[in-house]
């Protein structure tokens, strides 16, 4: 049975309110830029060095913010980084709860099949690709939404209510016109 919006959404604000309060503001994209030196750094052990003030890298962005992001890649096992894991986690176990991730075309939403079909395969693409859109804008804009929008407006950042309404912006007009028939 599906979570109710409003519950959802309440237990997310809970979610993000307590992360806030006990560690530290959410965001996620970073961590995928992290994957990307971990993986580099196994291909060429010399991107990443521990020196005697801490880490740095051949790669500037990994050497910026004094080694951060080196040390980030050369110890992943801290809380950003467990936690993006985590959330791949918690999706496949809600997949699998609402009863495994398959072919079947009912799982998909009643708005998509009437605009584009019963292919689960142009669905999987259609998310690949927006994911990607999105992931790319993250990283050129130097957060995400989760850092921006959500733990930005949950500390009354500015900026984060400015990136909502940008977001927002963009966001309704493309559905509008990627979901012209309603379902």
């Amino acid at each position: 049975m599906p979570l109710n919006w409003k519950t959802g959404g309440l237990l997310l604000g809970l979610v993000f309110f307590v992360a806030v309060a006990l560690v530290k503001p959410i965001g996620v994209s970073t961590q995928f830029v992290i994957f990307d030196a971990i993986v580099a750094d196994a291909v060429n052990p010399d991107l990443i060095t521990k020196t005697e003030d801490g880490y740095t890298s051949t790669n500037a962005y990994l050497a910026k913010s004094g080694g951060k992001y080196a040390k980030a890649a050369a110890n992943p096992l801290n809380y950003s980084f467990v936690f993006v894991l985590a959330l791949m986690l918690g999706a496949g176990l809600s997949a699998w709860a609402r009863g495994g991730i398959g072919a079947d075309e009912r799982r998909a939403p009643a708005v998509w099949r009437a605009n584009y079909g019963d292919t689960p395969w142009k669905r999987y693409a259609m998310a690949f690709a927006g994911g990607f859109i999105v992931l790319y804008g993250a990283r050129l804009a130097g957060g995400c939404t989760s850092g921006h929008m959500m733990s930005g407006m949950m500390q009354t950042s500015l900026s984060g209510y400015i990136f909502a309404l940008g977001a927002f912006a963009a966001a309704i007009p493309v559905a509008m016109l990627l979901y012209r028939q309603e379902a």
